[in-house]
């Protein structure tokens, strides 16, 4: 393989960061062998890396936030193309910010659904970070939603979702033909207490479970 991203330049990089880059390059382009080529991984890479770079505050985990975005995209976009198929069902839950409503969905699904389908999460406006009520919230059902962050969505993402359900983001939110598309009129916990967003939690599991049950998951 060549030495994928070595022409990722950016003036505002150290060389951490683009040493970073190059080595998650790598790691895609191994995870990826057969399906894409360097130029995909490079672009996917590159234009993840600068979604982040205009909403985060931790420029220093700007290389890992780009590199799992990047592998979100390769793995949608291998779906739309036909290059994988398994079978399970692809779920997309949007909000305005990705830092509450759907992390908390996103989590109870992944939660309930196991390896059973794939679940994804995106936001209109990223935020900065996950909502600390809800994750609290969570936590409390015993689920840990501390290791996703904010982030957007693509046209690759929406496309390779079976069902996208949006929460709040209006006109923001992307349609596609094909796809079916489900609003729910879920309260956002944003600035909200621990105690407040208990009802919110509670009403996205039930809305998860009602979801399963039409796509025929069982619970794990």
């Amino acid at each position: 393989m060549t030495d994928a991203i070595a022409h990722f330049y950016h003036p505002a990089l150290s060389v951490d960061q683009q040493l970073a880059l190059r080595t998650a390059a790598q790691r895609l382009a191994r995870e990826f062998d057969g399906t894409y080529g360097t130029e995909t991984i490079e672009r996917f890479l590159h234009t993840s890396y600068d979604q982040f770079a205009s909403i985060s505050s931790v420029p220093n985990y700007l290389p890992l936030l780009a590199e799992r975005f990047a592998r979100q995209r390769l793995h949608a976009l291998a779906r739309v193309e036909g290059h994988h198929y398994d079978g399970k069902p692809v779920v997309l839950f949007l909000c305005t910010h990705n830092a509450g409503r759907s992390q908390m969905a996103l989590g109870f699904f992944t939660h309930l659904a196991g390896d059973r389908a794939v679940a994804w999460s995106g936001g209109s406006e990223p935020g900065f970070e996950i909502n600390p009520s809800a994750i609290a919230a969570m936590a409390e059902r015993g689920i840990d939603i501390t290791d996703e962050y904010p982030k957007p969505w693509t046209d690759e993402i929406v496309r390779a979702a079976n069902v996208v359900v949006t929460m709040g983001c209006g006109d923001a939110c992307p349609v596609f033909p094909g796809t079916s598309y489900e609003n729910w009129d879920v309260d956002d916990p944003a600035g909200l207490t621990v105690a407040d967003v208990r009802p919110i939690r509670d009403e996205l599991e039930r809305r998860v479970r009602r979801l399963m049950d039409h796509l025929a998951i069982t619970t794990g």
